[in-house]
């Protein structure tokens, strides 16, 4: 109440009759708070999505996260490691969603060369969608480099501030920097390393720095980025020593991954249709471990048909999609001219389908995880797990647990 309403009212209830006014007065005063309350109740209610200081609605409990981004040398002498991290992304992927808590999955790529290369980086941001990351990866080639120090300060400075990393708690970020040769400290407006880990460490990001080969020049700078940035630094053969590990049941799995690829329907406008047909393409071409890992990983995922974007078995599925809604021209091929009818059945033939397909999917895996950890520790035992996929694997369950992700 402002003071000059104050005053009104004063006066008023010391005229004749005030009693009777002061009553009226105050009735009507009390309608008008009533009525601002209820205002304001809607305005919250309108804002509650918007305005966290006047209402803050139910947060819904998420999922843990592990955000990474590989930061690796693509020049020419590194083509051993590149080769091989194409089949074990999707083994270091799964690996990670090993954790009991079932965190979400984001993997982000900064390749890098040199000046003068064809290219300095090139970038793929933080994403779930690890499709097409894997198609991004299957896309590098080594070349380029041979003057010794590469552009390691511009892409450690990319990977901490040009990815999309959130701020959430329970949040594992981690960068690991995989090359074998050290930095140039002579260019022009280049951030040095040092400034750059400094603030990942203030902003919980990790750093490992994984060094391929023996050059000793190499050694001194990862050492001292991992020991700035609270990670590890680790050393492994040029080529990254990346044993190719089958299990008894890969085959299996890459004939019920050929099945499954049968039940896909690809929808929406014709980039979208592309950009699913080539997913499942890309997982049939695959060799069978490492399709056999993808599919480990999507069963602990979510038991999707694909990463990123759902084709419209996994959308209507889910609540994403709704055919009312769908344009004929968007609709897959299968279901164009059919009648609703006719068009339901498919859609619900093919989710029966993939169902029964993904439950034994969901057998195999558990046994491929329990033979694939048994021949690690025998790996261990004989000291022979210092490859790439070993050496991040190790890192991730080791820090990981500092934020509650447990393995």
């Amino acid at each position: 109440m402002t003071e000059e309403t104050f005053r009104r009212i004063r006066g008023a209830l010391t005229r004749p009759g005030a009693a009777k006014l002061g009553l009226l007065m105050l009735l009507a005063l009390a309608t008008a708070v009533v009525a601002h309350a209820r205002s304001w109740s809607q305005s919250v209610g309108d804002s509650a999505a918007t305005d966290p200081v006047r209402f803050v609605p139910p947060i819904e409990a998420k999922r843990p996260r592990i955000e990474a981004v590989f930061v690796l040398d693509t020049t020419g002498s590194m083509s051993g490691l590149i080769e091989g991290a194409k089949q074990k992304i999707w083994t270091l992927a799964s690996e990670m969603a090993n954790a009991r808590s079932q965190p979400e999955i984001r993997i982000g790529l900064v390749a890098y060369r040199d000046r003068g290369d064809d290219y300095v980086t090139r970038r793929f941001d933080l994403s779930p969608d690890l499709d097409a990351m894997y198609a991004e990866l299957m896309r590098f080639s080594a070349g380029g480099g041979g003057d010794g120090p590469e552009s390691v300060n511009q892409a450690l400075h990319e990977a901490l501030n040009q990815m999309a990393w959130t701020t959430d708690a329970g949040v594992y970020r981690v960068v690991f920097l995989v090359g074998d040769a050290p930095p140039h400290m002579d260019y022009e407006q280049d951030v040095p390393y040092t400034e750059t880990v400094a603030l990942a460490a203030k902003r919980g990001i990790v750093v490992n720095a994984i060094q391929c080969g023996q050059d000793v020049n190499t050694a001194s700078v990862w050492k001292r980025i991992a020991g700035l940035a609270q990670g590890e630094y680790a050393a492994i053969a040029q080529d990254g020593a990346m044993v190719a590990m089958t299990t008894p049941v890969d085959g299996e799995l890459a004939a019920l991954n050929t099945e499954l690829a049968g039940t896909a329907l690809t929808w929406g406008a014709e980039a979208d249709r592309t950009e699913l047909k080539d997913k499942v393409a890309r997982s049939l071409e695959a060799p069978a471990p490492a399709a056999a890992s993808r599919l480990s990983y999507l069963a602990k995922a979510g038991g999707k048909l694909n990463s990123g974007r759902s084709d419209l078995v996994d959308a209507i599925e889910r609540g994403e999609a709704d055919l009312d809604r769908i344009a004929e021209a968007e609709l897959p091929e299968e279901l164009r001219g059919l009648a609703r009818s006719e068009q339901e059945g498919v859609i619900a033939e093919r989710a029966e389908r993939r169902k029964s397909i993904q439950a034994r999917i969901s057998e195999l895996v558990k046994e491929r995880d329990a033979y694939l950890v048994a021949e690690r520790e025998h790996r261990k035992a004989e000291g022979a797990a210092d490859g790439f996929d070993d050496k991040v694997i190790g890192a991730v369950k080791e820090q990981a647990a500092k934020v509650g992700i447990h393995y």
